[in-house]
């Protein structure tokens, strides 16, 4: 048999019961009141796993109150962190459906969040939102619900928005490179070909053939001083080929080639 020594309050609303034999439990004021634990109270093993039990499942359920408090979670996240926490399987379960029904854990309501937080606030297309929220659990038909939310419209003012600052970072490319590195930007962020090629086609870019020029020159200049102690011909083919991988025209690479020989 063993007796209650002591009762501190603890954090949380929780209450520190040390019992004769130097161990001690964490419960809930619901459990102190329920198995009436006061100093001097005597309990027997049955009362002591019982108690440890219920302590378990009050525990998880503060820790997952605590942790959703903060911001939406999904269901997932809310089972990890118990796991993590080495709440029990079964007192996990419990808590799941115990939120469930507090209506205060839904995969339905946290999708939906979660999509009109990233239209907002984020430049990420659909393609990566989905991925996003796979890996929060949330189950195909719940993703495609909240992923409706981001419709055309919106997935073309995001993508405009993501390539006009994109944009801003793009230097001394061919205009070719750089209609091509917008367009792999905003494939790689999750929009689609046709809503990518629809935002190039609204920027209206324009090729400046001063800006090209200037471009090619300093693209070649730094391969003429990468390859310079190769043989002559083997030199300009190895520029002349990079050269027209970033997209500037033969014309214009053999006219700066010879410039360079001269």
């Amino acid at each position: 048999m063993l007796t209650v020594a002591k009762v501190a309050k603890a954090k949380h609303g929780f209450y520190e019961v040390d019992l004769s034999d130097g161990n001690s439990l964490k419960v809930s004021e619901d459990l102190l009141i329920k198995f009436r634990l006061l100093k001097g109270m005597e309990l027997d093993e049955k009362d002591v796993e019982e108690i440890k039990k219920n302590a378990h499942y009050d525990i998880g359920v503060q820790f997952a109150l605590n942790y959703i408090s903060y911001q939406l979670r999904s269901e997932k996240e809310v089972r990890s962190y118990l796991k993590e926490r080495e709440i029990p399987s079964f007192d996990r379960e419990k808590i799941i459906r115990h939120l469930k029904d507090l209506s205060v854990l839904d995969d339905k309501v946290y999708g939906e969040s979660y999509v009109r937080t990233q239209m907002r606030l984020s430049d990420k297309g659909p393609s990566v939102l989905k991925q996003q929220l796979q890996q929060k659990g949330l189950k195909p038909e719940v993703i495609d619900a909240a992923l409706s939310l981001y419709n055309e419209k919106i997935q073309f003012s995001v993508a405009q928005r993501a390539a006009e600052k994109a944009l801003k970072k793009i230097h001394n490319k061919s205009f070719k490179e750089t209609k091509q590195k917008l367009q792999l930007s905003l494939r790689q962020k999750g929009f689609s070909g046709d809503v990518a090629s629809a935002v190039l086609d609204s920027l209206e870019l324009e090729m400046d053939e001063e800006t090209e020029i200037e471009a090619l020159k300093k693209a070649g200049e730094k391969l003429w001083r990468r390859h310079q102690n190769k043989a002559p011909h083997i030199r300009n083919q190895k520029i002349k080929q990079s050269l027209y991988q970033k997209g500037f025209a033969l014309e214009e690479i053999q006219q700066f080639i010879d410039e360079q020989t001269e």
